[in-house]
């Protein structure tokens, strides 16, 4: 963790695809010169770089891992999307496995498309990391929150409030990374963790906390304000 630091905004690959993406470009350049030498025609190299080549740059785009900072230095009380995606559900909820009582829930479902690298919603301190197995329904249905494979990070605000984020995998998904560690210290701009193909990531927030999205809203990782604590 440690102290936020300023950085220029750049793409890198996430370290979760470094070795998904340089093992498959090892093996796609083999095949590729398999092909190129084993047949006069080289109707199946083309057909071959053409096609694994997209599949090839999709999967790089999957693993892109953009470096952002906050733009406002006063951080105090301010939620911020914890991933790129789109806003599919605000509601008041009962969260009875932590909380006991009403929370606001705000959840982001993140496509193929989009980064897939979390960032802490709030500064504080990391509480409680819990993960839990589970189903793979798709992760836009309400039931997905409870019944899906999931982890949960709980964070203390620097006022005290407890503020839940969880990342939850989807019909696709099958591996939920979580960088959090209990007792350390987090910050926005840091990553909470990685989720791996289609997913969702749900925030808990205290009953009456202000919200700064609407329905279908799509949301920037550590940029988008979707909140506002009282």
């Amino acid at each position: 963790m440690g102290q936020k630091i300023k950085k220029l905004k750049k793409i890198r690959i996430h370290r979760e695809g470094t070795n998904t993406l340089l093992y498959g470009g090892i093996c796609l350049a083999v095949i590729a010169m398999i092909l190129w030498y084993c047949f006069e025609t080289k109707i199946p190299f083309w057909a071959f770089t053409v096609v694994f080549g997209t599949v090839y740059a999709i999967t790089a785009n999957f693993y892109r891992c953009p470096i952002r900072h906050f733009p406002d230095e006063e951080t105090d009380k301010i939620v911020v999307a914890p991933a790129d995606g789109r806003i599919v559900v605000i509601e008041e909820v009962e969260e009875n496995r932590y909380f006991h009582d009403k929370r606001l829930m705000i959840s982001i479902f993140m496509s193929l498309w989009n980064v897939h690298a979390n960032w802490f919603p709030v500064d504080g301190k990391v509480k409680l990391v819990h993960h839990e197995n589970g189903n793979y329904h798709k992760a836009w249905l309400p039931k997905a929150s409870e019944e899906n494979e999931h982890a949960d990070v709980m964070i203390t605000t620097p006022d005290g409030v407890d503020i839940l984020c969880r990342q939850i995998a989807g019909a696709v998904a099958r591996r939920i990374v979580t960088y959090a560690k209990e007792g350390e210290d987090c910050y926005i701009d840091e990553h909470l963790g990685f989720i791996k193909l289609g997913s969702r990531v749900d925030v808990y927030l205290p009953f009456g906390t202000e919200v700064c999205v609407s329905m279908g809203q799509s949301t920037t990782g550590d940029q988008t304000v979707i909140a506002k604590l009282k």
